[in-house]
């Protein structure tokens, strides 16, 4: 089992920063890679970033590409999530995750290939 628990959301102002952190827990077998989510009020869950913990290898959607860093630091299981430039449409429930699973390109971003989630934080951008 893992166990997931995030930190750091809040209120910001358009054009600020925040950093998220996801600390895990239990079987480190289980988290292979650690990615990030978030999910607005009436819409899907999107996959953000993701990081493979063994080589650092990471991905990001188009969304945030530029503005969003993910990180880790191995000797406090935590992986960061360094969000800039943030705008009103960042607004959303930010949760990490975790899988054992072998991801793509094509399946990394999809909600049913990670198998750990965390409770989420609100991050909340005004304009």
């Amino acid at each position: 089992q893992v166990q997931l628990v995030e930190s750091g959301g809040g209120s910001v102002q358009a054009g600020g920063s925040l950093r998220l952190s996801c600390a895990a827990s239990g079987n480190s077998d289980n988290w292979i890679y650690i990615g990030w989510f978030r999910q607005a009020p009436g819409k899907e869950r999107e996959g953000l970033t993701l990081i493979k913990i063994s080589n650092g290898g990471t991905n990001y959607a188009d969304s945030v590409k530029g503005r969003f860093t993910i990180s880790q630091d191995n000797a406090k299981n935590t992986v960061y999530l360094q969000m800039n430039s943030l705008k009103p449409e960042d607004t959303a429930e930010y949760y990490c995750a975790a899988t054992p699973r072998s991801l793509s390109a094509l399946t990394w971003y999809k909600s049913d290939f990670w198998n750990y989630w965390g409770q989420g934080t609100q991050v909340t951008v005004s304009s």
